[in-house]
């Protein structure tokens, strides 16, 4: 199916570029539109329902009428003088609030895209009186948004609301300030927009500039860069598509990590077909080219579909995890990478067609033999010195690795601190009420036995609630129509999305829930900090479950593609000590270093299917090539010499590229843990593990690693590099 696949686009290459080019207008302009629609900010509709706050969400939302989709904005108005607020002041602001509910906030217009594809968010906001503070020096509004916090056009209706409202409270002689999660994002998006804009540019650049250095050519660097970019556009509205079919939702940060990860893996895919393009181009100066591009496509594109479906594979595991924001990652990824196989198997080959020898003009390194470098002398080194090499670099890994000591798992939202307008609203809130007067925690309690609820009969649970410690606040019951619910509002005196208030909630709070719930009923804890909670406890779970079950299943994919039983063994040790060590770095810096509660607790999940996933292809690519020349007469260890030295460029550069892309992800509020971890895992996978650790393994174990089929020389054959000006390429070649 491959070589029909490549064969077809190199014959009939115009025709496979027309066609992505009409699904790249497609897709990638209902992209937007779709991925709004799928995309879930949520993270409580992420827990199954046997989840306490999950369950409390349900209640609030069957019995209570909340919104799933609704997102909250704190308003703090105060006087512009600094006094208390008077009886004046607090008429005013009720009807300067009157005024701005009855009025509809217009989407702004960012673009200049087709109206039918950008999904209309104006609307008008839901005002309601939220509190006063005990000193009157501010009172607080409560302003409801529909929408997802991570849409641009919520945001954009944010913005142009909050702007309103800033000028008609200042014409009123008043101040104020804005807080809550949808504040908080768009001030961190606003904060990071330059950086985000600059930095993306810069790693573009860096990887157009590492192209025209390694190929010498303007064309091998541009081109593909566009399809790739365009086949990245495609897989992104594929998964709206998808997810849209299915009736899945994803995570909002989804999509921005799906663009990441297929630029660099295409470029990835793309690197192995130019170099062995190129490499077959001058073992062949009198073959057409676009004969050549058939034959290379055919050959690098097992090595691509086996490195692609090893992630595939990987992320398929997320399936058995419990807590959706997983559960929706394999999947989405999944689609994403086999449309970027389908993009190398195809639109790739067929640019390789057309363009031909032409794709690595102005360069004449097609009419001469490359002299031996640097590669050939670091494969002299590994080879010469394995023990010593080895040993160094499992003690850098090692020293890595020890930042695991004392790691914490952070269930905040990343955001940027204090520095946000939003949060040094939090501050001047919590100063005078507790810190989760704007985000609080809400005990729903039902009957059970098909009677009524009374505020009376709860009054046993508020007065308890009251004397946990760590509660500063308990609002008055409020029971829905029916008196068969009842809510009852806590505010902790530590912030919503804090290790503190997680541990209130598990502990303290649910504990008086339990013990003080009136016979007859049940009760629920909900809000953020019992969301994230639970959230601890669905991660530890899962984490349990797929991280033995991913592991065994790479390593049956590697037993079944290296046909050996010790050599995946090396690979599994080598890539899992490559994942403790990112993660240990991780936790030196931000944890230990910069002082953050944790690592993110998404990290160590996606940080381990990528690493491990992406670690693998590499580590495929080096061992596949060792054991093509450990086929040819000679020692053994001259032979991983010789792979180390036609395996590094492709290696190094590909592994360059792909940390380059990961390291986008830091212009992203709120991703700088991911960033730095994903860059520094894929480097360390590329540098270390399969340029250094992998060859001095097989140098010391020879031809031993492959046990119990070990490849035996071929009789006649040429100990030396397979590819040369004059000899002919042998049949079995690999993409680098």
């Amino acid at each position: 199916m491959i070589r029909a696949l490549t064969g077809y686009s190199t014959r009939h290459p115009w025709k496979i570029i027309a066609l992505w080019g009409v699904l790249g207008v497609v897709l990638i302009g209902l992209a937007p539109t779709l991925i709004a629609r799928v995309t879930q900010s949520q993270t409580g509709d992420f827990l199954p329902r046997s989840y306490d706050s999950a369950a409390a969400l349900q209640i609030a939302q069957e019995r209570f009428g909340a919104d799933p989709d609704a997102t909250t904005v704190t308003v703090l108005v105060a006087r512009a003088d600094g006094k208390a607020l008077g009886d004046a002041d607090r008429q005013r602001i009720e009807a300067e609030a009157a005024k701005l509910a009855q009025r509809r906030v217009v989407m702004p217009r960012e673009d200049d895209g087709p109206e039918f594809l950008i999904p209309d968010r104006s609307q008008t906001p839901r005002i309601a009186p939220a509190m006063t503070a005990p000193d009157r020096s501010f009172e607080l509004l409560a302003v409801q948004l529909i929408g997802n916090p991570v849409d641009k056009g919520v945001q954009g209706v944010y913005r142009a609301f909050r702007d309103t409202a800033r000028t008609q409270f200042a014409e009123a002689g008043m101040r104020t300030g804005f807080t809550g999660g949808l504040a908080g994002t768009v001030d961190t998006t606003d904060a990071h927009e330059t950086a985000a804009k600059v930095g993306s540019a810069l790693v573009l650049g860096f990887i157009v500039l590492l192209n025209v250095l390694v190929f010498r050519s303007v064309l091998a660097a541009l081109l593909p860069l566009i399809a790739v970019t365009m086949i990245g556009g495609v897989a992104v509205g594929a998964v709206g598509v998808a997810a849209l079919l299915t009736g899945r939702k994803i995570d909002a940060g989804t999509p921005g990590l799906i663009n990441v990860v297929l630029l660099g893996i295409g470029i990835d895919y793309l690197l192995f077909l130019l170099f062995r393009f190129r490499e077959h181009l001058r073992a062949r100066p009198e073959q057409p080219a676009r004969e050549a591009a058939a034959q290379v496509s055919a050959r690098v594109g097992t090595a691509i579909t086996s490195a692609a479906l090893t992630i595939v594979a990987a992320f398929a595991t997320l399936g058995l995890a419990t807590f959706g924001q997983f559960r929706s990652l394999g999947p989405a990824i999944a689609v994403a990478v086999l449309v970027m196989l389908l993009g190398s198997l195809t639109l790739l080959p067929a640019l390789l067609a057309v363009a031909g020898r032409k794709m690595f003009w102005p360069s004449a390194s097609l009419r001469r033999e490359p002299r031996e470098g640097r590669a050939a002398r670091f494969g002299a080194l590994v080879t010469r010195r394995p023990l010593t090499m080895l040993t160094a670099s499992v003690a850098l890994l090692a020293a890595l690795a020890a930042g695991l000591i004392g790691i914490r798992m952070d269930y905040g939202q990343g955001d940027s601190g204090d520095r946000t307008p939003a949060a040094a609203t939090a501050v001047e809130i919590s100063r005078a009420l507790p810190a989760g007067v704007s985000d609080p925690t809400s005990v729903f309690v039902t009957r059970t036995d098909g009677t009524t609820l009374t505020t009376a009969g709860l009054d046993g649970l508020s007065r308890a609630l009251t004397l946990v410690d760590g509660v500063g606040q308990v609002a008055p019951t409020v029971l829905n129509e029916d008196h068969r619910a009842a809510r009852i509002d806590l505010y902790p005196t530590a912030d919503p999305q804090s290790r503190q208030a997680r541990d209130l909630v598990a502990g303290p709070i649910r504990a008086a829930v339990a013990q003080h719930t009136p016979a007859g009923t049940t009760a629920h804890v909900g809000g953020t900090a019992a969301i994230f909670a639970d959230v601890s406890t669905a991660v530890d779970h899962d984490l349990r479950i797929v991280f033995p079950v991913a592991a065994v299943l790479i390593a049956l994919i590697l037993l079944l593609l290296l046909r050996s039983l010790l050599a995946p063994v090396v690979l599994m040790l080598s890539v899992g000590l490559g994942f403790a060590a990112t993660l240990g770095a991780a936790t030196l810096l931000f944890q230990h270093g910069l002082g953050e509660p944790g690592v993110s607790f998404t990290l160590p999940l996606v940080l381990f299917l990528f690493v491990v996933a992406l670690g693998t292809d590499y580590n495929i690519l080096i061992t596949d090539r060792i054991r093509e020349e450990m086929r040819r007469p000679g020692p053994a260890r001259a032979a991983v010499a010789r792979a180390v030295r036609h395996t590094t460029p492709a290696i190094a550069t590909a592994g360059l590229v792909l940390a380059g892309s990961f390291a986008t992800l830091a212009t992203t509020p709120g991703s700088e843990q991911v960033a730095f971890a994903m860059a520094l895992g894929i480097m360390l996978s590329a540098l270390v593990l399969s340029l250094v650790l992998v060859p001095a393994m097989a140098a010391l174990l020879g031809r031993s690693l492959w046990w119990p089929v070990r490849p035996r020389p071929v009789a006649g054959a040429h100990p030396q590099p397979p590819v040369t000006a004059s000899a002919p390429e042998p049949e079995r070649v690999t993409a680098y």
